[in-house]
């Protein structure tokens, strides 16, 4: 029941997003717009709040952060062996490397939500406040290599730095622990404020990754996007999970991290994809192939 308890009300308004974007009743406006709110607002004041009302001691696990960067490189690593191996395209190459580590932000903390309360989401979101910078570090730098754009590799690295400098969820986390390390507290209108402003977050961030999950590409890239999806959600946990056991990491952030390597590869992999000369098919295949196959691999990682 705790696997249907957590994963079933994500997996709804996932449906409900597609089936409203089929019946238009909403639409590309409504997605993009909704999209930013998320991520520019919503979601960044939500981190913020969780973070910034914890205790500071309690708030930030070491080992959980340095055992999951080491699982993600282990599995950027792999990423590249397989495209030698299977012989990818440099056109397809960056975006299936991406969509073997990236992971869905708002899935992922809607699962965690669910099932861990409080302390997971702390835990959560320092993590993904490290895991972040150094993700699209990796996604940027092979995005280049295999772009046939290596002239332009300066440029590019100047946006990536100011785009991971003023990323919005890396400031609500990096806000929340200065908070919390102040050893402040929200007064009572602030705290409910904040409280109102982040109860939307999940519903509408689900709803527009519903909206914006699509089969195209999927038939013509249905094995290398199979193979990223293996690399993501089967190669990371298992590798994740010897990792957090040679970390002794045990309890809650052992399964807010179990949570996070299980996730689907985030929707952020179609735009870098699009914004770096990269294959958007592929992306939005693999996004759509990890989607529906992590019920799988969620549904371990709570059982554990």
């Amino acid at each position: 029941m705790t696997v249907l308890n957590a994963i079933f009300p994500i997996f709804t308004l996932l449906l409900l997003g597609s089936l409203l974007k089929y019946f238009n009743i909403t639409n590309e406006i409504f997605l993009k717009t909704s999209d930013k709110l998320v991520y520019f607002i919503f979601f960044p004041a939500m981190l913020f709040w969780k973070i910034g009302s914890s205790e500071p001691d309690k708030t930030i696990s070491l080992n959980l952060c340095i055992a999951s960067i080491m699982a993600v490189i282990i599995v950027y690593l792999l990423s590249l062996a397989a495209i030698r191996l299977f012989r990818i395209s440099n056109f397809q190459a960056g975006s299936f490397s991406q969509a073997c580590y990236r992971f869905n932000t708002y899935i992922g903390m809607a699962i965690v939500m669910n099932t861990l309360g409080e302390s997971g989401i702390r835990y959560f979101g320092i993590l993904i406040g490290f895991a972040i910078p150094i993700i699209n570090v990796l996604a940027v730098s092979t995005l280049i290599w295999h772009s046939g754009k290596k002239g332009s590799t300066g440029q590019n690295l100047k946006s990536l730095l100011k785009a991971l400098i003023s990323n919005p969820l890396i400031l609500g986390c990096a806000a929340g622990i200065l908070f919390s390390r102040a050893r402040f507290s929200f007064p009572v209108f602030a705290d409910n404020t904040l409280r109102l402003m982040t109860a939307v977050t999940m519903p509408l961030a689900l709803i527009s990754i519903g909206g914006s999950l699509s089969l195209a590409g999927l038939k013509h890239n249905t094995k290398i996007a199979f193979i990223a999806s293996i690399l993501k959600i089967l190669l990371l946990p298992i590798i994740g999970f010897f990792l957090f056991k040679s970390f002794s990491i045990t309890g809650i952030p052992f399964k807010t991290g179990m949570i996070f390597f299980s996730l689907p590869t985030s929707t952020a992999t179609y735009v870098l994809s699009g914004q770096l000369n990269s294959d958007t098919k592929l992306a939005s295949a693999a996004i759509m192939l990890s989607t529906l196959l992590c019920l799988v691999s969620l549904s371990a990682a709570l059982l554990i």
